[in-house]
């Protein structure tokens, strides 16, 4: 089996090498790649390359995920989740390559304490949220086979992360101040790139179950807790451990205003996934544990 990996530097993407690894040839691509087009910013190049490998299967998880930023340059991010996705997804229904992409809790207004499901009726608050829905739409118009998987609260060992800022600012001050009316469940970058590697070996066998789902961590928390537990694991973990902060307070969205629009409500609803594909996600600490033991 070919396989496209577009956004291999990201956090999914770096996870995906290794997971994609096991199925088949893969060739991974970032923006800055030389030889062929992974710039989402070249939507025609990026089609070109498509073209010219012609891959049986083409991961994309390349994305503009800088939220705030998104809302002064919607343009940008529209060419980026929306317009070279869709592109992508044309040149995968006329050679009958499958399409995997990932979408976001975004695409929903954040009301309500349901767990959002795939049928719920969208409604994004945010120039990111936009452009990430209106690039699922135009997957779905395409005709191509395709997975996407919604995901929230993405985190990995790589990289930059809520709970390594969590970490640095509890060595360094006395107290610290957390959002805690967004609920949400954090998911790792591994855990989404496993169930892409099992979700492709299933549509092999099972075309027909093609689609959208819900993918992440299972359980629910606010960023509040979430802090209060990678404080205390780190603790135990390494006890040496240097922990300024002796008060964390919990504080309301509206503490904190930022140019986008963030949901209070990201939970996502995985009985679809789970079902079809024969799964049992993990709760959310078990990934977060798992990534504090790497990085500490």
């Amino acid at each position: 089996m070919k396989i496209l990996l577009l956004g291999k530097g990201g956090q999914v993407g770096w996870e995906l090498q290794r997971s994609l690894g096991l199925l088949g040839e893969v060739t991974a691509l970032d923006f800055d790649s030389t030889g062929h087009c992974g710039d989402f910013s070249r939507p025609d190049d990026v089609a070109a390359t498509v073209r010219a490998l012609r891959p049986d299967v083409i991961v994309n998880a390349a994305a503009h995920t800088a939220v705030d930023k998104a809302e002064s340059e919607p343009e940008f991010a529209r060419r980026l989740n929306a317009t070279t996705p869709g592109r992508i997804a044309q040149e995968a229904a006329q050679m009958g390559a499958m399409l995997v992409h990932y979408s976001t809790d975004y695409v929903f207004d954040g009301s309500g304490e349901r767990p959002w499901t795939e049928s719920d009726a969208t409604g994004p608050l945010s120039v990111y949220g936009r452009t990430k829905l209106e690039g699922e739409e135009l997957i779905r118009q395409s005709g191509a086979r395709h997975l996407i998987l919604r995901t929230s609260w993405v985190f990995a060992a790589r990289g930059g992360n809520f709970a390594k800022t969590m970490l640095r600012l509890a060595q360094e001050r006395d107290r610290l101040t957390v959002i805690d009316d967004q609920f949400g469940a954090p998911t790792g970058a591994d855990l989404l790139a496993d169930v892409t590697a099992h979700g492709i070996r299933h549509l092999q066998q099972h075309p027909e179950d093609a689609g959208l789902y819900h993918c992440v961590a299972g359980g629910v928390t606010t960023w509040f807790d979430y802090a209060r537990f990678v404080i205390s694991e780190a603790q135990k973990i390494q006890p040496e451990l240097q922990i300024k902060a002796s008060d964390i307070a919990p504080v309301p969205t509206s503490a904190f205003p930022t140019p986008a629009a963030r949901p209070h409500n990201s939970r996502l609803d995985t009985s679809k996934l789970q079902s079809t594909f024969g799964l049992t996600l993990p709760h959310w600490q078990h990934g977060v544990r798992r990534m504090l033991t790497e990085i500490l």
